[in-house]
């Protein structure tokens, strides 16, 4: 009887694992076990599949670095599927990628990213640059062109600390996998139109990184109030954004404490205008 790890009785692993190969761990996996990568996944022709939806995520540049935040609702059709739904993630110890689309499929993509880092980190001894993070990513988006056709899409925001540069630098994607870095600040997701409009009014080259946070609650603030798809701040169960803090010492995420103070302030300043900073 075989092993369940597909090696032999003798408990050692297959070949596969011990041959020189590539730094990459997705070109493993697809070579490997195909049918474990997520685009091997597809629904039957003329099928459409209803799915948790992750929304808005936004970004923001300051002098120290950059912000990535997501707000904590997952919709499905009119629906809310999730309310406190985590978007946000830590890619490695220096970049971050929040998702918006097909939630099971874009988490999916998220964990085989973080391992495919990961795994080119102890092949290579070195991490990765900042654009070859943003380019791999890229072509795992790429690998799911099919099931976008379908309906089921997958749209992250990748942000990092490229330690060349000094500097906090972001990328959005299309659903073919193209890769755009962008200036400053960007959002993706069904409330992206709103938040984009907010942090254009709010973004300066010179914010503080308290400064930052605000500009992003409030960007995801503007987005709830016109998408509902998007969750605004829920303080009735004390569920909060998500935010991470992407500088020179590596990733960090905002604790509960520091963001309910945060959000409480930005609900109250706008509490007789709604329509914020003006």
């Amino acid at each position: 009887m075989s092993a369940g790890h597909g090696g032999d009785d003798s408990g050692r692993l297959p070949s596969a694992f011990t041959r020189p190969g590539s730094s990459s761990f997705s070109e493993f996996l697809a070579s490997h076990a195909p049918h474990l990568v997520p685009s091997a996944h597809t629904l039957p022709a003329g099928m459409t599949l209803d799915a948790p939806h992750g929304t808005t995520i936004v970004a923001a540049t300051y002098a120290g670095g950059v912000l990535m935040a997501g707000d904590r609702r997952a919709t499905m059709g009119s629906l809310i599927a999730n309310r406190d739904m985590q978007k946000v993630f830590a890619a490695d110890e220096y970049s971050a990628v929040g998702i918006a689309g097909t939630a099971g499929i874009a988490i999916e993509v998220v964990k085989l990213f973080q391992v495919e880092l990961e795994h080119y980190e102890k092949i290579e001894g070195a991490l990765l640059s900042l654009e070859g993070k943003a380019n791999r990513l890229a072509t795992m988006i790429r690998g799911n062109l099919g099931m976008a056709m379908q309906g089921l899409s997958v749209v992250p925001l990748f942000a990092g600390y490229d330690l060349a540069a000094g500097a906090g630098r972001i990328f959005s994607y299309d659903v073919t996998g193209g890769c755009y870095e962008e200036q400053h600040h960007h959002s993706v997701g069904s409330g992206s139109l709103f938040a984009r409009g907010a942090l254009k009014k709010l973004w300066r080259p010179d914010l503080s990184e308290a400064d930052s946070v605000r500009a992003v609650i409030e960007a995801l603030y503007d987005a709830a109030d016109d998408d509902s798809a998007t969750g605004g701040p829920d303080l009735g169960r004390r569920i909060w954004p998500t935010i991470c803090v992407l500088d020179e010492d590596g990733v960090r995420f905002l604790g509960d404490d520091e963001l309910e103070q945060v959000v409480e302030q930005v609900v109250a300043d706008r509490r007789d205008n709604p329509g914020g900073a003006r």
